[in-house]
């Protein structure tokens, strides 16, 4: 009997996403990663390469930082605001391969309510 890989399924999952999802100059990608303890956000030019900004639950705006909803909606906030300073309206959603809700929901769902469209 053999067990699942819960790392190696997302990984798969991920890869398949990305086959569709890809971010340009014009409309970058809102790429957003997790660990037990901290939430990653970067909006990132894959044509060039490039990351262009970046939020993440070690900045020091955020203070009681874990890896949670609440603190999730602050990342999402922080990397608005960060991808509006350099003049990035438009955003395509990356999850990760991780599922859409919980942590990546409240985090998507404060970047659109600080202004990002996806």
């Amino acid at each position: 009997m053999s067990t699942l890989n819960r790392k190696k399924v997302r990984q798969r999952i991920h890869r398949r996403i990305r086959k569709k999802v890809a971010g340009t100059n014009a409309c970058p990608r809102l790429a957003v990663s997790y660990s037990n303890q901290h939430i990653y956000a970067q909006v990132i030019d894959d044509t060039a390469g490039n990351t262009l900004c970046a939020a993440s639950s070690l900045d020091k705006g955020i203070e009681n930082a874990a890896s949670n909803q609440s603190t999730a909606e602050k990342v999402g906030e922080l990397v608005a605001k960060r991808a509006q300073e350099a003049k990035i309206e438009k955003v395509v959603f990356d999850r990760g391969g991780h599922l859409y809700h919980g942590k990546i929901k409240a985090l998507a769902d404060a970047a659109r309510k600080a202004g990002l469209q996806f």
